[in-house]
């Protein structure tokens, strides 16, 4: 009888990443506008930081939220970019077994970590129009604390089974993943075992956590509605919807991009596999470069202790 050859019973220690596999040349034209979003992610979220930091009038809970919100942003930004840009720029192609699975629940996890900052984002905004002289007494320094521990823990909680599922899958001869990041099915596919398992835990704990965040926001915001139309001061409710214009925006946009996303994958068969590849790159790329902006932009103290810095540099 014939032993097994040695590249079906090695262990894998790498794989290669194919960007575009219909769609090669898209790279040399794509990294360019990708490389210019890295750098305006990058540098939008680390004013954003440095100017809550700096200035003692933003020391307050909603920015404290914020702050967190582009600590998540620029995580995921330095997770995904530089290696999708190595692989156009210097062709790559390789990353280690261990590095795509930190890859992938960095990716997962952070990714919940900032539907969750969005819900908890929401109910601030729920007490500050709803419960307004209750305020300082229920959005604290403290209730930031718990609520930054409760993101981190629940999501990396729940998001680590991923990883671990594929990565104790058994992977024979195929080493090529149709992708340029290592997500969950484009790893677990290439292997030989049965991945069923690994399919279902990301389908439940994915539309569990992204589900009862968005759920949660919802409510929040029907609340907040159904009280600023009680309103009747003039003016009263312009300002108390501007309070939250800027939180639902990227709340919108997440969602919006998120659900693009998802109906590209589950339409896989019926458009060119390259396009649900694109939409992944930009989904970790587009909402990090538009959230500090989009509160840069509409949020007064923010403008004024960004300009603040800028006179000082």
């Amino acid at each position: 009888m014939a032993l097994p050859s040695n590249a079906s019973t090695a262990p894998v220690s790498e794989f290669l990443l194919i960007c575009f596999p219909n769609y090669q040349s898209w790279q040399h034209w794509l990294s360019l506008p990708l490389s210019l979003l890295f750098l305006l992610a990058m540098g939008a979220n680390a004013t954003l930081l440095i100017t809550i930091r700096l200035e003692a009038s933003l020391h307050e809970p909603m920015c404290y939220l914020l702050s967190l919100l582009s600590l998540l942003d620029i995580v995921l930004c330095l997770t995904v970019i530089p290696k999708v840009l190595a692989i156009f720029w210097f062709d790559l192609k390789s990353i280690s077994f261990s590095a795509c699975f930190l890859q992938m629940f960095i990716m997962n996890s952070f990714l919940t970590m900032e539907s969750c900052t969005f819900m908890v984002m929401a109910y601030d905004r729920y007490v500050a129009i709803c419960h307004p002289l209750r305020y300082s007494s229920i959005i604290t320094d403290q209730f930031v604390l718990r609520a930054a521990t409760f993101v981190v823990a629940r999501n990396a909680l729940f998001s680590l089974p991923v990883p671990i599922l594929s990565s104790r899958l058994k992977y024979c001869d195929e080493t090529i993943i149709k992708n340029c990041i290592c997500t969950n099915l484009s790893v677990s596919k290439l292997s030989c075992d049965d991945i069923t398992l690994n399919r279902l835990y990301q389908f439940v704990a994915g539309w569990t956590l992204l589900g009862s965040d968005l759920i949660l926001v919802v409510l929040s915001y029907s609340f907040i509605l159904k009280t600023v139309l009680r309103i009747k001061a003039e003016g009263a409710m312009a300002k108390a919807l501007s309070t939250c214009g800027s939180h639902f925006i990227l709340i919108l946009f997440f969602s919006t991009v998120l659900l693009v996303l998802v109906i590209t994958n589950l339409a896989r068969k019926r458009i060119p596999s390259d396009i649900p590849i694109l939409l992944n790159i930009l989904h970790h790329l587009i909402p990090p470069a538009l959230n500090p902006i989009v509160y840069g932009v509409r949020t007064k103290e923010i403008k004024q202790g960004i300009r603040k810095l800028l006179r000082k540099l």
